[in-house]
């Protein structure tokens, strides 16, 4: 067992700078999501297209892997990787979903329906970072490596029954995302409802609707 601490793990007052590891995949990421984008439309069904262009997704996911794992596991929590390591994710995910439609391989209504999720739950996100931080579930793991498994089965657009498991996988992934989209809007109206900043604002509130000066004169 290895018992040493890191020593910036262990003073969370040490001012982290934006240029780190963690920021630095995450911007490795977006920097891949324009290229990843040009491979797949230029593909054109060529299978070492295709192959290339999946290669560069998976490899754009294994950074948002690491990047969080390093930023947790050092310290590296940044607030500019707060907001740019959610819209890496986003923008990868939208180029695979949207180019595959444009490509007619995809239904557009899956690529609206995943979308509609993401965004929704990264904007619910920010709201709700206000009263507390809504950490990722097992089920948003779940969810994010099916969507991964599926993207990348239909990218390489295996013939015969490879696309019959891509189409199950992407089934799968779909009932996922919504699932547990519902799930984190019912855990975050929860968390509002709990959280110390909804409790001061009760108290303020009651405390003005008990003033005697707060009251409505009555005739």
């Amino acid at each position: 067992m290895n018992d040493r601490v890191d020593p910036l793990a262990a003073r969370p007052d040490v001012s982290v700078t934006n240029w780190n590891v963690a920021n630095l995949l995450t911007a490795v990421r977006l920097l891949l999501v324009p290229l990843f984008g040009w491979l797949l439309l230029h593909a054109d069904g060529s299978p070492a297209w295709r192959g290339a262009a999946a290669g560069v997704f998976v490899v754009a996911g294994l950074t948002d892997r690491f990047d969080g794992e390093l930023a947790r596991r050092r310290n590296l929590v940044t607030d500019l990787g707060k907001i740019a390591d959610p819209i890496a994710d986003k923008a990868l995910t939208g180029t695979a979903l949207v180019g595959l439609s444009l490509l007619g391989e995809l239904a557009w209504w899956v690529t609206a329906v995943v979308l509609v999720r993401e965004i929704g739950i990264t904007l619910l996100r920010f709201v709700v970072i206000r009263h507390a931080v809504m950490p990722a579930g097992r089920g948003g793991k779940v969810k994010t490596a099916l969507q991964a498994l599926a993207i990348t089965l239909y990218v390489l657009a295996l013939p015969g029954a490879w696309h019959l498991i891509a189409v199950a996988a992407m089934s799968l992934a779909v009932l996922v995302t919504v699932v547990t989209g519902v799930d984190y809007v019912v855990k975050a109206a929860r968390l509002v409802a709990g959280s110390e900043r909804t409790r001061q604002r009760r108290t303020r509130r009651g405390r003005r609707d008990s003033h005697p000066d707060s009251r409505p004169d009555r005739a």
